[in-house]
């Protein structure tokens, strides 16, 4: 009877094996947090510094299948890199020129469109004067609570120019520095596999890596230059069917469309509500000036509807929660820039993901859930809670 007590006392005893992995599993926890808040800390930090490399490399990443097609073709990395290079540099130089114009007017008459959209729309402000009546009223009590001798001090800012100035300056080196790491990364050809490919002692990890690291660039690249020839061709799209519609700066909302298309979900909608304020500016009927905020809808509809999962295929697609929380992480850290690369990188985070077997968890949870997916998944629960059922009623009481 003694014996019990003791070896159910043994059988308590912590394991000290199983403490030490505990232990080990929770230190590895906290280095990768401490390391993740370090590396946020060092993007934030050295902006000015990641920035154009990502940029200058997701260039790169973009121009690699035509420097492929080119090279197959017996042209070298070299020469067709740097004429690539040179038509980046072109195309946007001829498109910064034409649409200079045209932004610096929208932008300077800020104040003369939100009047005029003010006086547009002053048949859907009358439910509404009430409540404006009472916030002045309100804002009216607490300035004579204030008493006469609250003084409101208004800091005029100073140095506008200089810091305008300097702005422009930091832009155009960032740029160059983007324009010219892209033509060394494009035109160093296969040194960056060969170099991989001496990093490893066997023959068959040498393979591996090298697969691995082909079908990763392969398909990033695709992804890209994809996603950019089909915004540049919805923006194309938007800019001659508002011109049909008689929309002043067709080619300004064009562009915007173009741009603002890289952002999912929020860059159609910025795009339709500046159309839409142009629109409602711009022509006297309001159905009519409804037409130009409709068709830049369909367009938006129909590319991210149809076009860009048929071409560029189902398996690249991120779901719309990982989307939106990285374009707010990275508009938060690098600005609209950041907001910009947001879903690049998300793409080349989840195809590095998807080709490492320790992280395919990852890639899992950043896809997105197809329908087909969905309803086998409704299907299995269905099948397992009729089989749990089924048990349940053969259970004799």
């Amino acid at each position: 009877m003694e014996a019990e007590p003791a070896a159910s006392g043994a059988a308590e005893s912590p394991d000290p094996r199983v403490e030490a992995r505990a232990d080990m599993h929770l230190m590895r926890s906290l280095l990768v947090g401490i390391f993740i808040l370090m590396a946020i800390y060092a993007l934030s930090f050295a902006r000015a510094f990641f920035m154009p490399v990502i940029l200058a490399f997701l260039l790169a990443l973009t121009l690699t299948p035509i420097v492929r097609f080119l090279r197959k073709h017996g042209m070298p990395d070299v020469i067709s890199a740097t004429l690539l290079v040179m038509l980046s540099v072109s195309i946007l130089a001829v498109a910064g020129y034409l649409l200079s114009g045209p932004v610096i007017d929208l932008i300077n008459n800020t104040s003369v469109i939100g009047q005029q959209l003010t006086e547009r729309l002053a048949q859907l402000r009358r439910p509404f004067e009430r409540i404006m009546e009472i916030s002045r009223q309100i804002e009216g009590l607490t300035q004579t609570s204030q008493g006469p001798g609250v003084q409101r001090v208004a800091m005029a800012q100073s140095g506008l120019l200089p810091q305008a100035a300097s702005n422009l300056l930091s832009a155009g080196t960032s740029l160059i520095i983007v324009f010219v790491l892209s033509l060394f990364l494009l035109a160093s050809g296969t040194m960056f596999y060969e170099k991989i490919v001496e990093s490893f002692p066997s023959l068959s990890e040498k393979k591996r890596a090298l697969r691995v690291v082909y079908d990763v660039e392969r398909e990033i690249s695709h992804y890209l230059l994809t996603v950019a020839v089909i915004n540049t061709c919805l923006g194309v799209v938007i800019g001659l069917g508002l011109w049909a519609l008689g929309m002043p700066n067709p080619q300004v909302w064009g562009a915007a469309a173009a741009l603002l298309n890289f952002l999912p979900y929020i860059g159609a909608l910025i795009t339709i509500t500046l159309v839409t304020i142009i629109a409602l500016i711009s022509f006297d009927s309001i159905s009519y000036a409804l037409l130009a905020p409709a068709f830049v809808l369909l367009c938006d509809t129909v590319e991210g509807q149809f076009v860009t999962p048929t071409v560029v295929g189902r398996r690249l697609e991120i779901n719309a929660v990982a989307i939106l929380i990285a374009i707010a992480f990275w508009s938060w850290l690098w600005g609209f820039v950041g907001a910009l690369m947001a879903v690049p990188l998300l793409v080349v985070i989840k195809v590095f993901c998807d080709h490492f077997g320790g992280l395919s968890h990852v890639g899992n949870f950043l896809a997105a859930q197809h329908a087909a997916v969905e309803e086998e998944l409704i299907e299995e629960m269905d099948s397992a809670a009729a089989q749990t059922g089924a048990r349940r009623l053969r259970r004799p009481d």
